[in-house]
């Protein structure tokens, strides 16, 4: 392991854990995204992942939780958010970075950071990749007295479960897709979107996804408990939200290693 990324790791806050996107999710993220990317790109990923090593090594960052090598990871996957929080507390945390509730933002700045002087770090590559996929779930910058849904109760379908699963992975699986047709649908439905996309700050992604998450508190308030009644009310918001992951994702890879040095 070289040097830059061990002292990331041990830079960082340890807490407690919050799981992400499911893998399905997250290969959603990163197979949009490996269709997005350029030629240069691609092919400077494929020969440290493997060929289309970004998308199997999708989940790898929650995965690796339950091995002892990053053990301090745990808290990188979310970053908890108070509600009824003003616009400029809001987006003050993208930098003003919380002692406690998650070091998402952090994480992602410091892995970008790291890849932006040696794009060869495979393991900061491996959670990029994952994080950035993250940051676009609702239900990670969601409440830190409830762990971000997870201790939300639901029944879906007559099974029990919790809010954070529920966006995590009961929405996509419910549409039936696999990961590849899943990409397809995202691309036909969205693609005319991309540029517009591209375009938007971390701010305005953060304002969307934050406002997105009260909208989801408040509806949970008053929901009737019909699973298909709520997977037809949300699926399109967390598809966009899928969309934006792999736009960003590709505009982000492409700027760490689609430019020659």
């Amino acid at each position: 392991m070289k040097k830059t990324l061990s002292v990331l790791l041990l830079c960082l806050i340890v807490s407690a854990p919050a799981w992400a996107w499911g893998k399905q999710g997250h290969r959603i993220v990163c197979a949009l995204a490996y269709e997005y990317i350029n030629k240069n790109t691609r092919a400077q990923i494929d020969q440290l992942l493997g060929k289309r090593g970004i998308i199997y090594y999708a989940a790898w960052a929650d995965e690796i939780r339950s091995d002892t090598i990053y053990p301090y990871s745990y808290d990188w996957h979310f970053q908890d958010l108070d509600s009824g929080m003003s616009d400029s507390a809001l987006v003050a945390k993208l930098s003003d970075y919380p002692e406690v509730g998650g070091n998402l933002f952090r994480v992602l700045d410091s892995l970008y950071t790291v890849l932006d002087m040696d794009n060869q770090q495979v393991d900061a590559l491996k959670f990029f990749v994952h994080l950035v996929g993250d940051r676009f779930c609702p239900m990670h910058t969601a409440h830190l007295e409830d762990k971000g849904g997870n201790n939300v109760r639901i029944k879906w379908f007559g099974q029990s479960t919790n809010l954070h699963k529920i966006w995590d992975d009961a929405i996509i699986d419910f549409q039936g897709f696999s990961y590849t047709e899943y990409v397809t649908y995202l691309i036909d439905r969205y693609g005319d979107q991309k540029k517009a996309i591209e375009q938007q700050s971390r701010a305005d992604e953060l304002r969307y996804n934050y406002q997105l998450t009260e909208q989801i508190y408040q509806y949970q308030d008053s929901w009737n408990g019909n699973a298909h009644n709520y997977a037809y009310t949300w699926k399109e918001k967390l598809d966009y939200q899928l969309y934006c992951a792999g736009v960003k994702l590709a505009q982000s890879l492409n700027e760490l290693y689609g430019r020659k040095k």
